[in-house]
């Protein structure tokens, strides 16, 4: 796509008349309507035409939030144009469709870095914790602690650290305890806040020896025991404990709590029910997450948001009811975001239907051109059913728009230190031990009647399918833990992408084999495996 003749004129343009040239030939050949040469078009005006930029984006009719986003971040990128950019962001405030997302906040904290628009850093902040929902993007994470550090409050750089709840912001977390390293070398300071601060990002690395977090670490009993010795317990600290819960796969015990919360007399919020119905989709009771979502409008009179119907999809979805969340998602009364495109593509792949995973993508494709994540769902599902053709087809479509696949990584503690593992991983200084052990503990798993599920694999490569398994990111760091660690120490595994089946019933076999608990908390919930089963049941 990057080699279309238009694409390439645009990229020669360095004054407002071939700009203008290049902007008539769209404009004869239909291309001006197609948002993906549109925002190659505003992003080359911007450069050195912000007014003509403008006047193009107040001539489309509806433009999308992915068009908001393109001019947005263009604009950032000279200080003389910083005010058209918040303008344009004001727009989108504004607008009865719309609402920012990932990729609207980056580049606007970036340019309120810098005088004279501080001022606009911590209210973009507070619009961060209105319209993003957890997990938050790394890059906002990332954009926020620059944007902080640079305001001059170092602890609130690291405080941010505490909306997060997934680890593909582990990061950003070794980020917040490296900073507060620099911090005591500096002799500056601590506040209130940064306690707290830390104590998140220890949460988020599961680094349960250099915080105190319990049940975001997989120590749930710990969290149970703080939560039954509170005297007085608020709404927040029950949607914790319903949010801790759910992570952990206990679903009938979130139920259990939403309904003891409403026997004290507390009432749910939106965030209680989020999390409600996030326990009842990752347990596979449907009945009781559909009779919450009702009981919103019903009982507590709430008006259900985006985030609220995002749940509901996924419930739907996940119990294989594709239809009925296909149905539901057409029927609400605002339009749907990406965010509940993607849970109904997620739910597609899980149950392979491919129909309703490409109709899906095209609605993707269309709001976030740039996320990585629609495009790897897609190619996943057609790589489990061998059509490596379309497999290539989709990671050339990425390629043609800058889109790259995000890398695996585990994370895990022994004695106190982090140690990382990419997938196929050989940098690590005990290399040779470690993939000597996964060679070992391949051999005793066949005992086991291990047979590698090579749908798993998701190119079409050469190379034996079943030794490119052995190596992704958690089984590496398994097989360090296994070497490094005491047999009786449980082995707590971080990871920034979901858990895949092969790696799932290899993770069961290993804590029989072995007799190690081993708590693997993926970018969506916790696994814990004992004695060849998950506390998952297998339904995640």
């Amino acid at each position: 796509m990057l080699n279309h003749p238009i694409l390439q004129k645009l990229q020669k343009c360095h004054n407002l008349n071939t700009l203008k040239q290049v902007h008539a030939q769209m404009l004869t050949t239909g291309l001006s309507l197609q948002t993906y040469f549109l925002s190659h078009l505003l992003n080359t005006s911007s450069k050195f035409a912000s007014t003509y930029a403008l006047t193009i984006f107040n001539h489309i009719p509806s433009p999308t939030l992915f068009l908001y986003n393109t001019l947005i971040s263009s604009l950032t990128h000279h200080s003389d144009q910083i005010h058209l950019a918040l303008s344009l962001y004001n727009h989108i405030l504004t607008h009865n469709t719309l609402q920012p997302n990932s990729f609207t906040f980056p580049s606007l904290f970036k340019a309120c870095a810098s005088h004279p628009w501080l001022q606009h850093g911590p209210p973009l902040h507070a619009h961060v914790l209105k319209f993003l929902q957890p997990p938050y993007d790394p890059f906002v994470q990332n954009s926020l602690l620059n944007f902080y550090a640079k305001y001059g409050k170092l602890s609130q750089s690291a405080s941010h650290v505490r909306c997060s709840t997934s680890f593909e912001d582990a990061d950003m977390s070794l980020e917040a305890l490296h900073l507060f390293c620099d911090v005591q070398l500096s002799q500056i300071k601590p506040n209130e806040v940064t306690p707290v601060a830390l104590i998140s990002a220890c949460s988020n690395l599961g680094a349960l020896s250099q915080g105190d977090m319990y049940s975001k670490c997989g120590y749930l009993n710990l969290a149970c025991q703080l939560f039954d010795v509170l005297s007085d317990r608020d709404t927040f600290c029950y949607n914790a404990m319903i949010g801790g819960f759910a992570v952990h796969g206990h679903g009938n015990q979130a139920l259990e709590m939403y309904r003891k919360m409403k026997l004290e007399g507390l009432v749910p919020d939106g965030a209680t029910i989020v999390v409600t119905m996030f326990a009842c989709s990752h347990g596979g009771l449907v009945e009781e997450g559909l009779e919450i979502f009702e009981s919103m409008k019903g009982i507590h009179g709430m008006e259900p948001k985006l985030e609220h119907y995002r749940c509901l999809i996924d419930l739907l979805g996940r119990a294989g009811r594709l239809k009925d969340a296909e149905e539901r998602l057409h029927d609400m009364p605002m339009k749907p975001n990406a965010i509940l495109w993607r849970s109904l593509l997620g739910a597609a792949k899980l149950h392979g239907n491919l129909e309703m995973g490409e109709a899906a993508l095209k609605h993707l494709i269309e709001l976030e051109p740039e996320t990585r994540g629609n495009y790897v769902l897609l190619s996943n599902m057609y790589a489990s059913i061998a059509r490596w053709n379309d497999v290539k087809r989709v990671r050339m479509l990425m390629k043609d728009r800058g889109v790259d696949k995000l890398p695996g990584f585990s994370l895990v503690e022994i004695n106190g230190a982090m140690h990382e593992f990419l997938t196929g991983d050989k940098a690590h200084p005990f290399s040779k031990e470690i993939h000597l052990k996964i060679g070992e503990i391949n051999r005793r798993l066949q005992e086991y009647g291990h047979k590698p599920r090579t749908s798993e694999v998701l190119f079409d490569v050469e190379e034996d399918k079943e030794d490119f398994l052995s190596y992704h990111s958690e089984r590496l760091a398994i097989a360090f833990a296994l070497i490094a660690s005491p047999s009786s120490m449980p082995i707590r595994i971080i990871k920034n992408l979901r858990v895949c089946g092969d790696c799932h019933v290899f993770t069961k076999l290993i804590s029989a084999a072995y007799q190690r608990d081993i708590i693997v908390r993926d970018r969506n919930r916790f696994h814990h495996f004992k004695d060849g089963s998950c506390s998952c049941l297998d339904y995640w």
